[in-house]
């Protein structure tokens, strides 16, 4: 069941018996952490490692700054070469088409020539002009239209060159990894992260759902927007503020819309998305945050989905709720500056 409520932190009691466990590493470029609670006063013997090898897993897979991964290797295959990959690169691909295809193909898994371009990749830091006179203002086809997926012998099938850049979906899978992980532990309550992406399970203490941070999106500081409190459940954000290049006077976001075959320009500073599953929640915040806040708030109630959009309206902020979960807190909101 999905809850939530927007809330500052309140000091929460400490359920007698119950012990805190945290555990946490490197992986995807940022951090993992997962904290659980647990009636054994030691940590679970292997679950450590459980975890480092679920996130490791899903970086060597796919990432798309080690040369080596399956996704690199699948992105060097020829066009009409049916590729075998993991069954866990396989998934993320899976849902990733799904919802290129419901977001009318502004999820777009397939714009890494795009971030490499204007220097968000692996290959340089800084903007290459050319590649961005070549792409800049051509509109793409969607993937899913690009691509065959074969379920049964874990293959894909490229019907052009692409290269897939699966970061707006992969840290969500990664999350999930680790819930699973959690889960064949007979863990029930725990809460697990990769950077903003983050899942919750059972309570925290006292049947108390867990506190997570909501970020305000600044460019040069990091402080809470606000609290969310949340069981059985995951959320992910995108937004404009962590990585982003400026080009003369203008600053643009690593987010790429394939509509105009460069980075994303509208009011939008955020978008969270509550989900079951934190990769789908990784997708749909960014297929949101490449629509804008018409379109996206438009999108997110047809389809259902739990979204807090955070809009720039000048130099303030407004906050724009969608859905049963957030729009609790819509009543409540105020712009912030």
């Amino acid at each position: 069941m999905l809850k939530m409520s927007f809330d500052m932190p309140k000091v929460e009691p400490v359920t007698p018996g119950l012990h805190r466990h945290v555990f946490h590493g490197s992986t995807m470029g940022t951090r993992y952490s997962a904290i659980i609670m647990s009636e054994q006063s030691d940590k679970p013997r292997g679950l450590d490692q459980a975890l480092f090898e679920a996130v490791d897993r899903v970086d060597r897979q796919m990432s798309t700054w080690n040369p080596a991964s399956d996704l690199m290797r699948l992105n060097r295959a020829d066009p009409g070469q049916w590729t075998p990959v993991p069954r866990e690169l396989f998934t993320v691909l899976t849902e990733a088409m799904a919802i290129n295809r419901a977001s009318s193909g502004l999820f777009d898994p397939a714009v890494g020539d795009m971030v490499d371009a204007w220097g968000f990749g692996a290959i340089t830091k800084e903007p290459d002009p050319n590649a961005i006179r070549q792409q800049l203002g051509r509109g793409r086809p969607k993937s899913c239209d690009l691509i065959e997926l074969d379920p049964d012998r874990l293959a894909v099938l490229k019907s052009v060159a692409m290269k897939l850049d699966l970061c707006g979906i992969a840290k969500g899978y990664g999350v999930d990894a680790m819930a699973d992980v959690l889960a064949e532990f007979g863990i029930e309550n725990g809460l697990v992260g990769i950077d903003g992406e983050m899942r919750a399970m059972g309570a925290k203490a006292s049947d108390l759902p867990w506190s997570v941070a909501l970020e305000k999106p600044d460019y040069t500081t990091r402080a809470a927007l606000g609290m969310l409190q949340l069981s059985d459940c995951a959320i992910a954000t995108s937004g404009d503020y962590r990585h982003w290049v400026k080009v003369g006077e203008q600053t643009f976001s690593h987010t790429m819309d394939p509509r105009r075959g460069g980075p994303l320009q509208n009011d939008v500073a955020s978008v969270s998305v509550i989900a079951e599953r934190c990769m789908t929640a990784d997708a749909w915040a960014t297929a949101l945050m490449v629509m804008g806040h018409d379109a996206g708030v438009h999108v997110a109630r047809a389809k259902g989905i739990n979204a807090l959009f955070v809009v720039r309206d000048g130099d303030r902020l407004r906050q724009v709720a969608v859905g049963p979960l957030f729009g609790a807190a819509a009543a409540s909101v105020k712009d912030v500056h």
